[in-house]
């Protein structure tokens, strides 16, 4: 394989019979996302969604790392701080929640910001034992969510167990979530695949326009009636202290938040 197409971060995707596997890579940087594999994802449901043969999608990081640990930080240097971004990531992220067959992610390591995110749009989880899970923006960048990210987040953990991600920036370990309901399994590294599988093709023989129907409408409930958040976004994307945060973070430094 070329040594250059091998570092590129990108999304690989294979087709296994009824079966899609979707795999984020960028390991350098535990997978972190790109803003171009932030499009190939949006990309790829497109064209999943429309492939009548295709009956589940597993998703998963390269390596045993990180499933997915956030956006790559250089990309928000030259962000135009206002709620653009975060608009532009809920498009992306419509495509994979709104997918009209069962998905699951495969969590190994980290499931961090955006890899949080992918995971709770994601129909079933499992992880391994030592997987950790969180969004600690309150003490990395200084950033805020979308409404319609909160919406999913807080209906698949609750509100308090958000809070202590949001609010405290906790990390949270799998047992935990594997009792709270958020997890569908937790399996030992050397198990997680065939257990993954096992799901998958329990999925792929069942009613496909009923789970169709049911996951859509579940979708469309967590959706409906969002409110008007544009201006709390605007104004955190906007703060000196997110401006703080790009640059602590890309200088490996702790933020000295101001609070304006």
């Amino acid at each position: 394989m070329n040594s250059t197409l091998s570092a590129t971060p990108r999304l690989e995707l294979a087709i296994d019979g009824p079966l899609a596997h979707i795999t984020f890579h960028n390991p350098s940087a535990r997978n972190a996302l790109t803003w171009p594999m932030y499009e190939q994802l949006k990309s790829i449901c497109n064209s999943l969604a429309s492939n009548s043969k295709i009956r589940v999608a597993v998703l998963r990081g390269f390596g045993d790392k990180a499933f997915v640990s956030g956006s790559d930080i250089e990309q928000f240097v030259d962000l135009q701080k206002d709620e653009a971004y975060e608009v532009a990531v809920d498009a992306i992220f419509h495509s994979l929640q709104h997918l009209p067959f069962p998905t699951i992610a495969l969590i190994e390591g980290l499931a961090v910001g955006s890899g949080l995110l992918i995971a709770t749009a994601c129909d079933f989880r499992i992880s391994t034992p030592d997987a950790r899970f969180g969004i600690p923006v309150a003490k990395t960048l200084g950033n805020c969510l979308s409404p319609s990210n909160l919406s999913w987040l807080s209906t698949h953990l609750g509100v308090p167990t958000v809070k202590r991600m949001l609010l405290a920036a906790e990390l949270i370990h799998a047992p935990e979530l594997l009792h709270a309901g958020y997890l569908y399994h937790v399996a030992d590294s050397e198990e997680i695949t065939q257990a993954v599988e096992v799901l998958a093709n329990q999925l792929a023989v069942l009613a496909p326009i009923t789970q169709k129907a049911s996951k859509l409408t579940l979708a469309r409930l967590m959706d409906s009636n969002l409110p008007d958040c544009a201006s709390l976004m605007r104004e955190t994307y906007n703060s000196a202290d997110f401006k703080e945060g790009v640059n602590a973070f890309l200088e490996g430094r702790p933020p000295q938040w101001l609070g304006k």
